[in-house]
């Protein structure tokens, strides 16, 4: 897809998983020709899976020798918010405009972000968030208890932040590079809490963003989410954004510090 100024955006397509031999190639297989026709680069990241993940990758790339894809392996279990730093450092890296996050389990579908490539619309915006719960999305094998909490805490986190929340944080979203190069994000958790707190960092820093309708389901993925304990958690950052806004956005969050998220690149294919 082409710019006004006949200039095409570079977007690198970034997958973390971890344990998903059963879902990593349903994820692949979304990649069809119109989703390519937008990605520049797919990485998918396996953070120290204990499964057969990268076999899987590795065997579907090298049936599919059209796709651009590298398998990165990171050093450490990183977590989630740790292989999103490994990713925005390789997007920042490699000179890449967007980065697309898929998650690699296969609840999300790509193809949900594809309006706002096409419509060039998401140029104008420093995050484009994939939402579960707005007018437009879907949920499939998605219970009433998490559907509720999720709503309740969007609501809450509206009100804290003084903008409309339509989800803190699914598996479909997609970053301006430009807007994260100054990187602020490297001390926010590498737990699941990363992509919360990068809701409030967009607050926080007057970021544009925009909420998309995505279809979301579960069938046979585990989900890492213990509702009380994420709820709490949630609760607490968010009093610490009203009350001590500056020094909580700018502070130390990791409970294991890392001075450099380090990877290996076990298999590519260079189209």
């Amino acid at each position: 897809m082409m710019k006004d100024n006949n200039r095409q955006d570079s977007i690198l397509l970034f997958v973390p998983g971890y344990n998903c031999e059963k879902q990593i190639t349903r994820v692949l297989d979304q990649l069809d020709s119109e989703v390519l026709s937008y990605i520049s680069k797919v990485i998918m990241v396996n953070n120290r899976s204990t499964d057969n993940t990268e076999q899987a990758v590795i065997d579907y790339a090298k049936n599919h020798k059209e796709l651009d894809i590298a398998l990165i392996r990171n050093d450490e279990n990183y977590i989630l918010g740790g292989s999103h730093k490994v990713a925005f450092e390789y997007a920042i890296s490699g000179g890449f405009d967007y980065m697309i996050v898929l998650h690699g389990d296969d609840q999300g579908d790509i193809h949900d972000i594809l309006p706002i490539l096409k419509s060039g619309e998401y140029r104008q915006f420093d995050c484009c968030l994939g939402a579960r719960f707005m007018k437009g999305a879907k949920l499939q094998g998605y219970s009433g208890l998490r559907t509720a909490a999720n709503i309740m805490f969007n609501l809450w986190f509206s009100l804290v932040t003084f903008r409309k929340i339509k989800d803190l944080g699914s598996g479909l979203n997609l970053y301006k590079i430009e807007a994260i190069k100054n990187r602020y994000y490297l001390k926010y958790p590498d737990k699941l809490f990363f992509n919360d707190v990068m809701v409030l960092a967009s607050a926080y820093y007057k970021q544009k963003v925009k909420f998309f309708p995505i279809i979301w389901k579960e069938d046979d993925q585990v989900s890492n989410v213990k509702l009380f304990n994420f709820g709490k958690e949630l609760l607490r950052m968010s009093f610490l954004y009203i009350f001590k806004r500056k020094s909580f956005m700018r502070s130390e969050m990791r409970e294991h510090i890392i001075s450099d998220y380090t990877y290996k690149i076990i298999f590519e294919n260079k189209a």
